[in-house]
């Protein structure tokens, strides 16, 4: 069979082609030695950020004062956003009275409102999409005592799925379909000045639960308070399809919110380690993190539970999209220093089944247009 150059040319191109996808191919190094090397291809740049990033990290006996410290350590970062904003949203982890283990304690939330009160004079929301009505979760988790020392504050408590107002996102479900995810109105707010107050501990899915963590999912709506509906009707289970698509819907959601985030804390003074994120034992850890990057603030957190940067994929796919600083080299940590405050925290009995998003997909639908057969005239000029 006689080949015309051209076609002599596409034989060779496409015989090429296929032979150097049978090779094996070396992985390409990742970009500041965080990331895995697999999540990286070598033709591929990603948006990485530049930009350095300033994250507090205390280390002391009083958890209020960490807190307190850790704000003030970065007041440099917070005090240009927060002039900004018409009010202050206080997002802690939990306001739930039945789960105070794992949940933010009264004592972070008066440290910051220590910080705020000599530097901010408007409304200061407490705010979670809770399981139980905001006058309950009031009374119940000792609000009214914290309430009453800051009584120069204008403070109050919200439990925002009591409210229909939401925004919408997309996510995707299990099968890869695009998927509407309802949040609560004021997570993107404008006007708000968003303060995660997160609790250092371990993930039952995505290896760590941070700031960003409890953002993302905490003010995704759940049904309201004695409702008793399908879980299909909680918004917060569409994180749960998958390990691949939880961690995507994270990312995507967090980049959806981030507009107004203000400055991310993980209170680390009591841990939690093993199958949390409420079923763990908790960790005399000691310490506190802050930073308005809050995707720093969680690098700098899994660094102090001694985990591998390169294990939650949500954190590791938003530094890819350059929405935050991971690579080490480009944060400066103030206060303690993460070699002196590190504890390496028993992991999750699942952990090794949450890694899998790292590796190839076992299951793929047919890659239709890969690969032309090598005869077939090259026509994309034309198409």
């Amino acid at each position: 069979m006689s080949l015309s150059r051209r076609r002599f040319f596409a034989f060779t191109a496409g015989a090429g082609a296929i032979a150097s996808a049978q090779q094996p191919q070396p992985p390409a190094p990742a970009k500041g030695g965080d990331l895995d090397p697999r999540m990286s291809a070598s033709n591929v740049e990603f948006r990485y950020s530049d930009r350095r990033s300033t994250v507090s990290l205390i280390k002391g006996d009083n958890r209020r004062k960490n807190i307190f410290d850790a704000l003030v350590a970065v007041d440099a970062q917070i005090r240009p956003g927060l002039n900004r904003k018409k009010y202050v949203l206080i997002k802690p982890n939990g306001l739930d009275p039945r789960r105070l283990v794992g949940s933010t304690h009264q004592d972070a939330i008066h440290g910051i409102l220590d910080y705020l009160a000599p530097r901010f004079k408007g409304p200061v929301v407490i705010g979670d999409c809770g399981n139980v009505p905001s006058k309950q979760a009031f009374a119940e988790y000792g609000w009214p005592s914290v309430a009453a020392e800051h009584k120069p504050l204008d403070l109050s408590v919200s439990v925002m799925n009591e409210s229909p107002r939401h925004e919408l996102a997309m996510g995707i479900d299990y099968d890869l379909h695009l998927i509407p995810i309802r949040v609560a109105a004021q997570a993107v707010d404008p006007d708000a000045y968003l303060i995660s107050c997160s609790v250092m501990k371990n993930h039952n899915m995505v290896v760590a639960t941070l700031s960003i963590k409890n953002v993302v999912v905490g003010l995704t709506l759940s049904p309201p308070p004695g409702q008793n509906v399908p879980r299909s009707q909680n918004d917060k289970r569409k994180y749960h399809v998958g390990i691949r698509q939880g961690n995507f819907n994270l990312y995507v959601m967090a980049k959806r919110m981030m507009g107004n985030w203000g400055v991310g804390i993980i209170d680390g003074y009591e841990g939690m380690e093993g199958n949390g994120p409420w079923s763990g034992t908790p960790v005399a850890h000691r310490i506190a993190v802050a930073s308005t990057d809050f995707l720093a603030a969680d690098r700098v957190g899994v660094e102090c539970m001694g985990i591998d940067a390169g294990w939650p994929g949500y954190l590791n796919y938003l530094y890819q999209d350059g929405l935050g600083q991971w690579d080490l080299s480009k944060i400066d940590v103030v206060g303690a220093k993460i070699a002196d405050v590190r504890i390496k925290y028993r992991q999750h009995a699942d952990v090794d089944r949450m890694l899998q998003w790292q590796g190839p997909m076992q299951d793929l639908p047919p890659n239709l247009g890969r690969l032309r057969p090598p005869l077939e005239e090259d026509l994309s000029e034309y198409c």
